[in-house]
C-alpha cells in the first residue's frame, strides 16, 4: 500500500495526508473538427501557465477537466504532458491528481493502475451513480474502500453530489474512510462546512484531510481545519488563489478575508456561467484560440453574446489584483 510520501512537494509527509495549499482542476481544451481531439498545443500553453504561477497541485480530468469525455490514453497523456512541463519550469515534483468517472468497482481500480503507470501521485474518486438507487450508506463505504485497497496510489473522496445523482458522503461515512490507510483527503464540492470541521475533530492532518470544492469558502475552511482548496478560478486567477492561502497562513485574517470576499463574486462568474462558460472566459482573457475553449459534444457552445459579456464583466474583478501579484 503506497504511503503518504507519494507526494514530494516540499512538505513532510508526516504533517499532511495530501499536499495543502491550492490545486487547480485544469481545463482540457479541444480542436474545433468532428474528432475534438485535445488540442495539445493550447493544453501545453495553459499547464505552463498554471505550473509557472506557483499553484501548489494540478488536477487532470477533474469536472472542469471533464473527466467524462477522455478516453484512458488522453488521461495519460495529459498528466505526461504536465508532468514534462514541471519539469522544463524546474517544478517536477509538482503534486499531480487523476481523475476519473467509472460505473463500476472494477472500472475504478483499472483507472487507479492506469493513472500510477502515467505518473500521478493521487485519485479523485466519485461514486458510481448509474444504480444510485441502490447505492446505501453501506454500498458507498464498501466502494471505497474496495477501491483503497486495490489501489496504487492514495484516494482523494470526490464528494459532488451534483454529478452523482445526489449521492452525498457524509459525515458518518467520512469517520470509517478517513481511517483507512490509502484514502487521504475529501474534496466537499458540496460545501459542507460542518464537514471540515468534524473531519478536523476526528483526524490528524497526517491521517485524513478536507479540501473546499471551491475558492469561495476557502478561508472558512482554513479556519476549521481545512488545508486547501481544488478550485477552477486558479485556472485564471492563480496568483490570487494563493496569495489568499497564503496570507492566512501568515496570520493576516483580515486580509485573507477582504480577498475572499473579492474572489466570491469571480467564482459565482465561473459557477454560474458553467464548464463551456469558465472554458470561454479563460481562453479569452489568456490569448487562446475561442475555437478550443468548446467542451465536446454534446455539451452545448457558449455562444450567447449576452453570458458571454456578463462571464467576463463578473470575473475581471480579480485583474488588477493578479496583475499586481
Amino acid at each position: 500500500m503506497p504511503s503518504n510520501e507519494t507526494f514530494s512537494n516540499g512538505t513532510a509527509a508526516t504533517q499532511y495526508s495530501f499536499p495543502p495549499g491550492i490545486h487547480v482542476p485544469s481545463l482540457t481544451f479541444f480542436t474545433n473538427d468532428k474528432a475534438q481531439s485535445i488540442d495539445w498545443e493550447t493544453q501545453e500553453k495553459h499547464f505552463e501557465f498554471l505550473i509557472s504561477n506557483d499553484l501548489h497541485g494540478i488536477v487532470i480530468a477533474g469536472t472542469n477537466g471533464e473527466a467524462a469525455t477522455l478516453s484512458s490514453e488522453e488521461k495519460t497523456r495529459l498528466v505526461q504532458t504536465a508532468r514534462k512541463t514541471a519539469q522544463r519550469l524546474g517544478r517536477g515534483d509538482v503534486p499531480i491528481t487523476i481523475g476519473g468517472v467509472a460505473g463500476c468497482t472494477r472500472d475504478a481500480i483499472q483507472q487507479t493502475i492506469e493513472a500510477k503507470d502515467a505518473g500521478a501521485n493521487a485519485y479523485l474518486a466519485l461514486v458510481p451513480s448509474y444504480f444510485h438507487f441502490a447505492m446505501s450508506q453501506d454500498a458507498i463505504v464498501a466502494f471505497f474502500q474496495e477501491l483503497a485497497d486495490a489501489s496504487p496510489i492514495p484516494l482523494v473522496i470526490y464528494n459532488f453530489p451534483g454529478v452523482v445523482s445526489g449521492l452525498d458522503v457524509n459525515s458518518e461515512m467520512l469517520d470509517i474512510l478517513g481511517k483507512h490507510k490509502n484514502i487521504v483527503a475529501v474534496k466537499l464540492t458540496c460545501g459542507g462546512i460542518a464537514k471540515v470541521a468534524r473531519i478536523s475533530a476526528s483526524f490528524q492532518k497526517s491521517e485524513f484531510v478536507a479540501l473546499a470544492g471551491q475558492s469561495d469558502w476557502l478561508i472558512p475552511a482554513l479556519s476549521v481545519g481545512g488545508v486547501g482548496t481544488i478550485t477552477g478560478v486558479a485556472n485564471l486567477y492563480p496568483k490570487t488563489c494563493v496569495e489568499m492561502y497564503n496570507l492566512y497562513q501568515a496570520g493576516k485574517l483580515a486580509e485573507a478575508s477582504a480577498l475572499q470576499i473579492k474572489l466570491s463574486v469571480t467564482e459565482w462568474g465561473f459557477g454560474k456561467s458553467g464548464i463551456n462558460g469558465t472554458k470561454y472566459v479563460v481562453a479569452h482573457k489568456r490569448g487562446y484560440p475561442e475555437t478550443s475553449a468548446d467542451c465536446r459534444r454534446p455539451y452545448p457552445r457558449y455562444m450567447d453574446a449576452e453570458k458571454r459579456k456578463w462571464v467576463v464583466s463578473q470575473v475581471s474583478g480579480l485583474d488588477e489584483i493578479e496583475k499586481s501579484l
